[in-house]
């Protein structure tokens, strides 16, 4: 597929972190970029796995780079996944997140006894005594539920290792498999496909990542663009096994194009 195989888009995907900026910093031309799309009238929601920041502080960060960019537009994995279990009834819950996003598991009540574990970005606070203590609540019978899966991310000073190696090491003690609900999860591209009333066909997923972005948007008959900012590592592409539909510089690129 090239360039020109998209300009029939009705609306578009994009994942946040390594495609618009990297931590604090823009990506070069980006903020031009968004604009560029905004006058082609393309409505575009925003993907993200991140699990430390609401979507207001999200929208507000994105802002303060020079990105319109609103809260509404933001597809979050803390307030799918509070969506999701009050949907499923669930009451008791264990809330291993961050302190920022706990008001998107309103309604539910953290208890020592609870029906699931809920996983996302802690930070520096995982310790071997959190994770014995997460162990025996699902040896006891707590579901496993992830924010995401991460295994990495891109930071100032090159890759960290994210969230998932806590969820697979939970995961290989306890027998169980974690329930994932941020990307690849085909829930989080059905919420921003119907946030957007368009059907699959109609839109591209935008991503720094093969695995969550581009393998999680073709997994959902969504077309996936792969730019060459972010996490991008050419050794790591090439070892997935994952082919993007398409392969971009960045999204200034895309965005001119278009």
């Amino acid at each position: 597929m090239n360039i020109e195989d998209l300009r029939g888009l009705r609306g578009l995907l994009a994942d946040m972190d390594g495609v618009w900026f990297v931590e604090n910093q823009p990506v070069p031309g980006a903020a031009d970029a968004l604009a560029r799309l905004r006058e082609r009238g393309l409505p575009l929601r925003l993907i993200t796995n991140t699990t430390t920041r609401t979507r207001a502080q999200l929208a507000e960060k994105m802002q303060r780079m020079g990105f319109v960019v609103a809260a509404d537009e933001i597809v979050h994995a803390p307030a799918v996944a509070g969506r999701l279990l009050r949907e499923r009834g669930v009451r008791a819950v264990k809330l291993v997140v961050a302190d920022e996003i706990r008001g998107e598991f309103a309604g539910l009540t953290e208890s020592d006894r609870p029906q699931v574990i809920v996983i996302g970005d802690i930070g520096e606070r995982w310790n071997y005594r959190l994770m014995n203590e997460l162990f025996r609540l699902v040896i006891d019978g707590a579901e496993i539920v992830a924010l995401h899966r991460g295994r990495y991310w891109q930071v100032a000073d090159g890759l960290a290792m994210d969230i998932g190696a806590f969820v697979a090491g939970l995961e290989y003690a306890t027998g169980k498999t974690a329930t994932v609900v941020g990307k690849p999860s085909p829930e989080m591209f059905r919420v921003a496909l119907a946030d957007l009333g368009l059907p699959a066909g109609d839109v591209c997923m935008i991503g720094d990542d093969i695995h969550h972005d581009v393998a999680g948007a073709q997994a959902a008959g969504i077309r996936g663009v792969l730019v060459k900012t972010g996490k991008y590592r050419e050794a790591l592409i090439s070892a997935s096994g994952v082919v993007p539909d398409l392969t971009v510089e960045s999204i200034a690129v895309l965005a001119t194009a278009l």
